[in-house]
């Protein structure tokens, strides 16, 4: 199981695909935040509502000159930098008779585009995601439901994410879980994974 964002997906600038949203879109990134992503987007991850519902009204009131389109192609372009070295060496582990799968706190339209523009279908053998699943990490009810989505025992599942939290949450689960880092490799993480 590998997480998404901050593992497979690593932004180059710490601030973010927003980084610089106000001046490419003319869209305040407080407001955005404030308007949308600190109101409803609890409800939107968890498959409660859907991305574009909870979005217009927030542009409309914010930047009605930008369409939800524009800013979900901004977003999910934006946020789509692969780490390529991990994905080389998580490709010669499936090579191995390894399955592959993500799990990662997303809405279904970000889930649809990880998996099917990005192609991480091609690498992975499947994604467990937030809204597919009503809950997110680090709540034991994800990892319960991943296990049972795989149809694995906590014990047969080796976990890495960049969130201390997620981590430990699986790891009380059962999971064998370690903490990605940038410039960390898979072989540093095999003895925590394989403990």
């Amino acid at each position: 199981m590998v997480d998404v964002d901050g593992v497979v997906v690593r932004h180059p600038d710490p601030s973010g695909w927003s980084a610089r949203i106000d001046e490419d879109l003319g869209i305040p990134r407080h407001a955005l935040q404030d308007r949308f992503f600190k109101t409803c987007w609890d409800d939107v991850v968890h498959g409660r509502a859907a991305l574009r519902d909870s979005l217009a009204p927030a542009l409309a009131e914010i930047a009605p000159h930008v369409s939800c389109s524009q800013l979900i192609d901004y977003w999910f372009e934006g946020d789509a930098h692969l780490d390529k070295a991990l994905l080389r060496q998580l490709a010669d582990v499936r090579a191995s008779g390894t399955p592959l799968h993500l799990a990662t706190v997303q809405e279904h339209e970000r889930a649809s585009y990880l998996w099917d523009t990005l192609r991480l279908r091609d690498l992975f053998d499947g994604i467990h995601y937030a809204a597919q699943l009503g809950v997110s990490k680090p709540s034991p009810d994800f990892y319960a439901a991943v296990e049972q989505r795989v149809a694995l025992p906590a014990s047969a599942i080796a976990f890495i994410d960049d969130t201390e939290k997620n981590v430990e949450a699986a790891r009380a689960r059962g999971w064998n879980a370690a903490l990605w880092t940038p410039g960390a490799t898979l072989s540093d993480l095999i003895p925590e994974l394989t403990s």
